[in-house]
């Protein structure tokens, strides 16, 4: 959370949902997807994490589409596949951050930032030598499903 909520949500900020991916096994690799069904409460339809009734804070994760060059410029390589990071949705254009704490609006689904999501030690295996230190700092947000719906690349993402 911020020191000063009172200056966020002053002004209506979008972004976008550029890439999805899910997996339906707990390590099992990650496969892009269109579209996504989330249930309030659950989580992504098929996704590891979906539980009935989930108390969760980590139904959904999403990561910055900017993140993804300062991670490959930490890495010293040209691209990351997001497949790799391990984060359901990427998106561009809004600083995920700033919604930690607040509900959110991804195609027809709210969402609730519940807080940052640090990397784990598969960065190393799937990045490569320090993935795990270049992801600190960029692991992106964790979410709980506050209202189903359906969630495509493209969609826009609003904070209000």
């Amino acid at each position: 959370m911020t020191d000063h909520p009172e200056l966020l949500n002053l002004r209506n900020f979008s972004g976008r949902v550029e890439w999805i991916g899910t997996t339906s096994t707990k390590s099992g690799p990650l496969a892009a997807r269109d579209k996504i069904e989330l249930v309030a409460n659950c989580g992504i339809v098929g996704e590891h994490h979906f539980r009935e009734n989930s108390q969760s804070h980590r139904q959904v994760t999403l990561i910055q589409k900017e993140h993804l060059s300062v991670i490959a410029e930490l890495l010293e390589v040209e691209t990351v596949d997001p497949a790799d990071l391990r984060r359901n949705i990427v998106v561009s254009g809004i600083n995920l951050a700033a919604l930690d704490g607040r509900e959110f609006r991804i195609g027809s689904a709210v969402l609730k930032g519940t807080g940052d999501c640090p990397p784990c030690n598969r960065m190393e295996k799937n990045l490569g030598q320090g993935g795990y230190e270049a992801m600190v700092g960029h692991g992106g947000l964790t979410c709980l499903v506050v209202e189903g719906g359906e969630i495509a690349c493209g969609d826009a993402v609003t904070s209000s």
